[in-house]
């Protein structure tokens, strides 16, 4: 699997920021894509992610109910919608693919994703 991940941009708190993850190559029946983040000296986190062939999501405390994971099939892309913005959300941002989603807590193992894209900043001012 293949992905390139873009859309990371500066903008200000409160404001919104739509990640695309384009995805090739060959996917399974449970693969998930999702999206972590890392800032410098710190390790990377989960963020969300999003069954390929399915409706499965999973999400991490510090986003849910700002940040929106969805996929078009037909497009070969996962987005994240990232509304109302905090400078704590400033980190590059990285989607990955697992061949095996699992439930929701093996979702959030980053050591379980076998394949990423390159990053994208996303900084949000104050």
């Amino acid at each position: 699997v293949q992905l390139q991940a873009s859309g990371g941009g500066l903008v200000q708190a409160g404001d919104s920021l739509r990640l695309s993850c384009a995805v090739a190559g060959r996917t399974f029946s449970h693969t998930g894509i999702g999206w972590f983040r890392q800032v410098p000296g710190k390790d990377r986190q989960f963020v969300a992610v999003v069954r390929w062939n399915g409706d499965q999501v999973t999400y991490a405390d510090s986003v849910k109910g700002r940040f929106v994971i969805s996929k078009d099939n037909a497009k070969n892309t996962v987005y994240l919608q990232m509304n109302s913005l905090k400078p704590e959300d400033t980190a590059v941002y990285f989607c990955a693919a697992v061949n095996n989603l699992g439930n929701d807590i093996t979702a959030t193992m980053k050591n379980r994703y076998r394949y990423w894209g390159q990053g994208t900043q996303v900084t949000v001012s104050s």
